[in-house]
């Protein structure tokens, strides 16, 4: 112990080795209490857990809402692959769940490169960038779906500039459906991830910055070798959040195109909502909702996984 310590400082210290009994209490004063969790926990497992734990039980089972049921084994799930619209749905739900996941962060990481320079409008602009967040999807998607129509503004725009061939009704056409999807999920989302960027960005060094500067790096290698390793938990965040929205995407399907033209843009979502709702095959539709739940489990837990092992190289 330094000579300089002052002497209070050292009577705490003295005190507190020598009397671990004090010691123990004063941690007891300052403990939380564990039952102030109990209500939230309960609500936790009533709300989330146990209705999980029964859809889990049904798809197993025939059960068509109503009535009595049949216990099944993973007949529902070998149907699921045996189906080939299923699979079609399962195809689309990747697809659209990878592009979306792809393009919400690099769009939100660009925009969030460019928003973090000292712009006089840079406030401004990023609450414009972000306010479709805050909007229901399906309102937003029933605009889009206005925009996309054969005598919507958008056709009229093509016309307007000599594109008369360039028009068509993009939500009827099969390829150009799930492009229209993918565009407003990126659109109304890409702001959520630019924030989360710039509080990542926020804690980048700027003397780092400035001292690769001076070693002769330009920007790419800035960003390369010190802006990327840095905001890495924003990516892990961003990245993950991304693709659990881009599995589970419903609303904008169904405001949009409603699962067509002819289940091109069918996913998983719009197909358990098919399988029970309009059917009545509530088991089959748990049997796609729990196969659903273990692809966000698994691809969630690859992707942090994944993360996880660049921060510990890049430590």
């Amino acid at each position: 112990m330094s000579a300089l310590t002052p002497v209070s400082e050292k009577e705490d210290v003295v005190v507190t080795v020598a009397n671990p009994v004090a010691r123990a209490a004063r941690e007891r004063r300052h403990a939380v209490p564990g039952w102030w969790a109990v209500p939230g926990v309960a609500l936790a497992l009533a709300l989330i857990y146990v209705p999980t734990a029964l859809g889990s039980f049904y798809a197993f089972t025939d059960w068509k809402g109503i009535g009595g049921w049949h216990w099944v084994g993973i007949s529902n799930f070998k149907a699921v692959f045996d189906d080939k619209e299923l699979l079609g749905s399962l195809k689309n739900t990747v697809i659209l769940a990878l592009g979306f996941l792809v393009l919400t962060n690099v769009l939100g990481l660009l925009l969030a490169l460019a928003l973090n320079r000292n712009l006089k409008t840079r406030y401004l602009l990023r609450t414009l960038v972000f306010m479709p967040v805050v909007l229901a999807p399906i309102a937003v998607s029933y605009v889009w779906s206005f925009i996309f129509a054969f005598n919507g503004p958008l056709n009229q725009a093509l016309g307007s500039v000599g594109l008369d061939s360039w028009q068509k009704d993009w939500l009827a056409d099969p390829t150009w459906a799930k492009v229209c999807v993918l565009v407003v999920m990126v659109w109304q989302n890409t702001g959520f991830v630019m924030v989360i960027y710039l509080a990542g960005l926020a804690g980048v060094p700027i003397e780092l910055e400035e001292a690769g500067a001076l070693d002769g790096a330009g920007r790419w290698g800035r960003f390369w070798h010190i802006v990327l390793p840095t905001i890495r938990p924003a990516t892990g965040i961003a990245t993950t959040l991304m693709l659990i929205q881009g599995l589970r995407v419903f609303d904008q399907i169904m405001a949009l195109t409603g699962g067509g033209p002819a289940g091109a843009t069918q996913t998983l979502a719009t197909e358990i909502y098919q399988q029970t709702i309009v059917f009545g095959k509530y088991g089959f539709g748990a049997a796609l909702a729990l196969l659903l739940s273990v692809m966000i489990l698994v691809l969630s837990g690859v992707q942090q996984l994944a993360t996880r092992e660049r921060n510990k190289t890049g430590a």
